[in-house]
């Protein structure tokens, strides 16, 4: 299913990606896919409620491999 509307939750100021990251709200409809967290050190992907602790994480390495040919 392809995700019809991605907003970011909270968006500081400085342009950087922190620490902390930053939460993109992934939607279809009005159906919530999931959350993804954009970090210095990769992405974590939530499913559904899954909480950020609990999440998909993938690294900057993994998810280049992953998306290059």
């Amino acid at each position: 299913m392809a995700a019809k509307k991605v907003v970011i939750k909270d968006f500081g100021l400085d342009l950087r990606v922190k620490n902390v990251g930053i939460e993109l709200s992934v939607h279809s409809g009005s159906k919530h896919l999931g959350d993804l967290y954009v970090t210095k050190t990769g992405l974590i992907w939530c499913k559904g409620k899954i909480t950020r602790p609990n999440g998909e994480k993938k690294t900057w390495r993994e998810f280049t491999s992953w998306i290059e040919p």
